[in-house]
């Protein structure tokens, strides 16, 4: 990448960029911003983009180039950089940052702030003092959570204001709910404030799967209204622990040797798509399960998007538990991700990546939830029409195409010395195998071994063949080997009068070069794209299919007997002779009757077999 023409308003800012740790956003020239990042020390940090350097990835050169200003925010230390950093990208949202996709149209379970809360579903956050647990992914899930918390405890459903002054003007009367005890009437004073706050803060352990210490609150208060003879109350009690003790949000998968509260978080990754899961374990088993779709992880390494993930997840938490377990660590920045965790949760909290146990057991257990989720999501896109998958695109961008090379048709050669020599066509659609359009071509040429003039003579068929039926050509084909074997397919299509209108090019086994037609220099395409990985695909394909063919056709040859060649002598005639006279050398000694008798041949087939015999002299 060569070193970006910079504004003079840009390079002012990069000679005044402090050293302490703080926060940085680039902005376009609109005033947008596209990036926000910490650093321990901003100087280095900022300065970092705009050096000369090929390593940096398309993604960051595409971000450079529409970078127009910066802004740096100075803080006091790395952990409050961090929080800072997740704050501002909850607000902004930037386009080349990892962010939460759809973050705001999950739902949370709302606890207003009134007198007699209420909790309901909502999908809007009013910052009224109200408390939200959540975001719930799984809106089936959430259903079942709250028919369960309504049929458990007598809370109110209604939409009113309720206080003292409201209970007493009687604003409010009774409704079904209270006949059918679905709710204790706070409208009209049936309960009081104290009671029925006591109430809530039950709902809101119940729904943070507390329920330990809530069943022991509610024995508690249970045996307590019994001595007092208050059997109704006390009923009504034992009613709640029993529905409570078997209510489970999901069923219990791993058998957990500790009862730490503790959230698992996996990955999955893959292109431009990412997938986070979270199980959330309290009390021992597993409660509910989060996933969350990412964008903005194209060239990103694993535990940046993880840690991102962790920063935007938990920077609003209601809850931290006390150990949170991960697959892999976060690099460098576990250590000041933990630290703004004990900070904000006012406690100890462990990030730990088990290796064993059982907790190794529920981090693979997420893991495959990730994966599980992040194929469906593929598999949704792939669904589409108009999807044209990300490695195709990629590959588009690198060899400046002007349309996206969605059939791609690679070959190979096999063959030992030139002997059984076979060429191989494979197909790809979309990123995909199209199995059902692969094609062998058994090499006809004479001229072995001579990779060039096989690979000449395999592209020159299959594109005949193509032409003279009208079907569909390839966006792109793909050559096996370099300048040598590209140059032979070239001429095949220069045959055919189509050469310049197929795009074609050679990947080159040893660097993995890719080469273009009249051009000795290898293109310059990074080495982790997932264009560049796509070609490697194609190619290990072809080579896979011609091997396997090769193989195949070569057993054959070296099972291949005189016998075979000899006519009147089949499969059937030639194992009996075989199994008759016991080898090759045996049989032509035999004499024309014994062949008869013996072998069980007719006159004609037996001296036809002596004389062919009598040849291999």
């Amino acid at each position: 990448m060569a070193k970006r023409k910079l504004t003079d308003l840009l390079k002012e800012r990069l000679q005044n960029l402090p050293t302490q740790p703080g926060v940085y956003l680039y902005k376009n020239e609109a005033g947008k911003v596209l990036y926000v990042g910490k650093a321990k020390v901003l100087r280095n940090r900022v300065r970092s983009y705009f050096q000369d350097s090929a390593n940096l990835h398309p993604r960051t050169q595409r971000l450079v180039k529409l970078i127009h200003d910066l802004e740096t925010i100075i803080v006091d230390s790395e952990v409050e950089a961090l929080i800072l950093e997740a704050n501002l990208i909850k607000e902004h949202r930037p386009r080349f940052n990892i962010l939460l996709r759809d973050d705001k149209s999950y739902p949370y379970i709302r606890i207003t702030k009134e007198p007699f809360p209420r909790v309901f579903v909502t999908r809007t956050i009013i910052k009224d003092g109200s408390k939200y647990l959540g975001p719930y992914t799984d809106v089936k899930h959430l259903r079942y959570i709250m028919r369960t918390v309504h049929k458990i405890f007598p809370i109110r459903t209604c939409k009113f204001f309720l206080d003292d002054k409201t209970i007493a003007a009687r604003k409010v009367k009774l409704c079904l709910e209270y006949h059918i005890k679905r709710c204790e009437g706070p409208c009209e004073g049936l309960v009081d404030q104290e009671s029925y706050q006591k109430m809530i803060g039950q709902v809101a352990r119940f729904l943070k799967g507390k329920t330990r210490d809530l069943l022991s609150e509610l024995e508690s208060d249970m045996h307590e209204k019994a001595e007092k003879m208050h059997f109704e109350e006390a009923a009504r009690i034992r009613d709640q622990i029993q529905l409570i003790s078997e209510y489970d949000f999901m069923p219990r998968k791993v058998s957990l040797t500790d009862d730490v509260d503790k959230d698992v978080v996996a990955l999955a990754h893959e292109d431009e798509d990412a997938c986070t899961v979270v199980f959330q374990i309290r009390d021992g088993k597993v409660i509910g399960r989060q996933h969350y779709y990412l964008d903005g992880v194209e060239g990103q390494e694993e535990p940046e998007i993880l840690r991102d993930f962790i920063h935007q997840f938990y920077v609003n938490a209601e809850y931290y538990p006390p150990q949170i377990l991960l697959p892999f660590d976060l690099g460098d920045d576990q250590v000041v991700t933990e630290k703004w965790l004990n900070q904000s949760a006012e406690s100890k909290v462990e990030i730990s990546i088990p290796q064993i146990g059982d907790k190794r057991k529920l981090v693979q257990m997420c893991q495959k939830n990730a994966r599980f989720l992040l194929d469906e999501l593929k598999l949704q896109k792939l669904k589409r029409k108009d999807h044209v998958s990300f490695n195709v695109r990629e590959l588009q961008k690198h060899l400046n195409m002007e349309k996206p090379p969605m059939r791609i048709e690679g070959f190979d050669i096999s063959n030992i010395q030139g002997t059984d020599a076979v060429a191989s066509m494979v197909c790809f659609v979309n990123g995909r195998p199209r199995k059902s359009e692969y094609r062998i071509f058994k090499i006809r040429s004479s001229h072995t071994p001579d990779d060039f003039r096989m690979m000449n003579e395999a592209v020159y068929r299959r594109y005949k063949r193509r032409l003279a039926e009208e079907a569909e050509l390839p966006d792109l084909i793909l050559i096996d080997g370099g300048k040598g074997q590209l140059s032979s397919a070239v001429q095949a299509l220069a045959v055919l009068g189509v050469e310049g209108q197929l795009p074609i090019i050679g990947l080159a086994k040893r660097l993995e070069e890719v080469f273009i037609p009249d051009n000795s220099d290898p293109m310059n395409i990074p080495k982790r794209s997932s264009g560049l990985k796509l070609l490697q695909q194609v190619r290990d394909e072809a080579h896979r299919f011609a091997v396997s063919h090769f193989r195949k056709q070569h057993k054959k040859t070296l099972l291949k007997s005189p016998l075979d060649d000899i006519p009147g002598i089949g499969p059937a005639r030639k194992q009996h002779l075989l199994k008759t006279f016991g080898s090759l050398a045996r049989i032509r000694e035999a004499t024309l009757e014994e062949l008869k008798l013996q072998g069980k041949l007719p006159l004609s087939v037996a001296e036809t077999l002596q004389e062919a015999l009598a040849k291999l002299d």
